[in-house]
């Protein structure tokens, strides 16, 4: 798949490189390259430098299978063949006087960005997940709920073949557009 995304403006690759494919090859992840992925996530800012992100994650076996398990059945489908999932946790209070830390998400959302960054300078994919079946997943991977928000799931792997893909979804393996600059931006007060 050609990378068709562009902008008007004078913006890093690696930008318009990333985006979050459905099609993956079963080619394995080594315990090195994913460590380094979220060696990349360790360095994203965050408020007061909390780092309150927490990756869990399966490469293989009963643990991989575990993981795939707490998927919705949609993204079970292509997330299969992906080598490497794992689960991204906000602590949800601030660990020098704890209490409640409102930018753990958004600082997770940096880490993710990180890890997604590091995997495409690899030469992988990341595809984050909202749908995983949230109970089941506070209690299959022993997750506080009281201590720990689960934000989503990601699936990490090189590109496969969108043709393995059932129908449905080969028709969105395609990277996505974005809306344009002036409906996101405004200079001054919102209106």
């Amino acid at each position: 798949m050609t990378n068709k995304r562009t902008s008007p403006y004078q913006i890093d690759e690696m930008f318009l490189d990333r985006w979050s494919p459905r099609s993956f090859s079963s080619k394995p992840v080594s315990k090195e390259i994913a460590r380094t992925i979220f060696e990349a996530a360790r360095w994203a800012p965050s408020c007061y430098n909390e780092q309150p992100w927490h990756f869990l994650y399966a490469l293989e076996g009963e643990k991989h299978e575990l993981f795939l398990s707490l998927l919705v059945k949609q993204n079970q489908i292509w997330a299969q063949k992906a080598p490497l999932l794992s689960f991204l946790l906000a602590k949800n209070k601030f660990s020098f006087n704890n209490k409640e830390n409102k930018w753990a998400q958004f600082d997770c959302g940096a880490a993710w960005l990180s890890a997604a960054l590091q995997a495409r300078k690899l030469g992988l994919h990341a595809h984050a997940m909202a749908g995983f079946k949230s109970e089941k997943a506070y209690e299959e991977l022993n997750v506080d709920p009281e201590e720990y928000t689960i934000v989503c799931a990601i699936a990490f792997g090189y590109k496969g073949d969108p043709d393995e893909l059932p129908p449905a979804l080969q028709e969105q393996e395609i990277p996505s557009s974005r809306k344009e600059l002036s409906k996101l931006i405004q200079n001054g007060r919102f209106e």
